[in-house]
């Protein structure tokens, strides 16, 4: 793994922040979390690159308040001129 930004899939809209960094916590040192509310999913930065790998691999698919959790690396945002326009012009 390259880094150690995850992107935590999957979460029920009543999980909170602090549940996330509890749980991601046992596998490491959590540096920040940030869940996007009403999306179902968000970010745990954890203090490394290996640190995000254990919890990656400890965490993928597991039960997690009823749905199991899709783990993967966080990705940068796509640049905005590659989001599709209406525009024809």
């Amino acid at each position: 793994m390259q880094g150690s930004k995850l992107y935590v899939g999957n979460l029920k809209y009543s999980v909170t922040n602090d549940q996330l960094s509890e749980l991601f916590g046992n596998h490491g040192e959590v540096k920040s979390v940030n869940i996007i509310e009403g999306k179902g999913f968000g970010f745990v930065e954890m203090s490394s690159s290996k640190e995000a790998g254990k919890a990656k691999d400890a965490l993928n698919d597991t039960d997690f308040d009823g749905r199991p959790l899709k783990i993967d690396e966080a990705r940068p945002p796509r640049p905005r001129s590659e989001y599709r326009t209406n525009s024809r012009y």
